[in-house]
C-alpha cells in the first residue's frame, strides 16, 4: 500500500470531500485536498530530510492524507474518530499491522489538547498540519465579517517550514499582513499548536523556532 494508491481510492476521496463539507457548514477553513495533500507532502519531506527510512516517509505521507477524515463524524475528537476510520480502511485494504499501527497512532495524536508526538511519523504529521496556515484556506469572501480564525489565516501572506543545514533547528517562518491580524491574534489562536510543534520537533531531535515578520518570537 502506497500514498499514491490511497490518493486514487475513490471511497477515501468521498470521505475527505464530505468531511470538508461538514467543516464548511460549521464555518471552518478549508480542510480538503489542498490541505491534506500539502500536509502529506510536508510530513514526508521532513522525515526524508532527517534521514528516516523510505517506508517511514511513505507512512507519514499516508497519515497526512488521511488525518482529517474524522471531521466527517464530528469536529470534536476528530483525531480519534479519524484514527478509527483509518484503521478500518487500511485493514480492509490489506496493509501490514505494523504500518497501520504507526498511521493510526499518528492520526489519533495530531490535534492539540490530546496529541502527543509518540513516534517520528506522528511528530512529522503534527508539524506539517499545524504549519499549514495560509490565506487560501479562508472560505469567507467578505473581509468585513471575518472571525478571528479567518483574520489570522488571511493575514498570512507567506509561510515556510525549514530545517537548517546542520539538521538541528526547524523554523516556521510567517509573513503576516498586520492590516488583517496582529501577531498577538496569532498567539491567541495558535499558541497551543506552537507548543505541540515544539514537542514534535524535539521528538525529531530538532529545536523549534517561530519567526514572524523576521522577528523570532519562539
Amino acid at each position: 500500500m502506497t500514498y499514491q494508491e490511497l490518493k486514487q481510492n475513490e471511497a477515501i476521496r468521498v470521505y475527505i470531500t464530505r468531511a470538508d463539507a461538514a467543516l464548511s457548514a460549521l464555518g471552518y477553513t478549508e480542510h480538503s485536498f489542498a490541505h491534506v495533500c500539502k500536509v502529506a507532502e510536508t510530513a514526508g519531506a521532513l522525515l526524508k530530510t532527517m534521514g528516516y527510512s523510505d517506508r517511514e516517509v511513505e507512512l507519514a505521507r499516508m497519515a497526512g492524507y488521511l488525518h482529517d477524515i474524522g471531521n466527517l463524524v464530528n469536529r470534536v475528537d476528530h483525531s480519534q474518530s479519524g484514527a478509527v476510520m483509518a484503521f478500518r480502511i487500511l485493514d480492509k485494504l490489506g496493509m501490514e499491522a505494523e504500518d497501520i499501527a504507526d498511521i493510526v497512532s499518528a492520526i489519533g495524536n495530531h490535534d492539540e489538547g490530546t496529541g502527543v508526538p509518540v513516534h517520528p511519523v506522528a511528530a512529522a504529521l503534527i508539524l506539517a498540519d499545524k504549519s499549514d496556515v495560509r490565506r487560501s484556506r479562508v472560505r469567507n469572501v467578505d473581509a468585513a465579517t471575518f472571525d478571528i480564525h479567518d483574520r489570522v489565516n488571511y493575514s498570512v501572506q507567506d509561510s515556510s517550514l525549514e530545517i537548517n543545514d546542520a539538521h538541528t533547528t526547524l523554523t516556521l517562518k510567517l509573513s503576516i499582513d498586520t492590516h488583517y491580524s496582529s501577531v498577538m491574534d496569532y498567539f491567541e489562536i495558535f499558541l497551543e499548536r506552537m507548543i505541540l510543534c515544539r514537542k514534535a520537533a524535539e521528538r525529531l531531535g530538532l529545536v523549534f523556532r517561530l519567526v514572524i515578520n523576521e522577528q523570532t518570537v519562539m
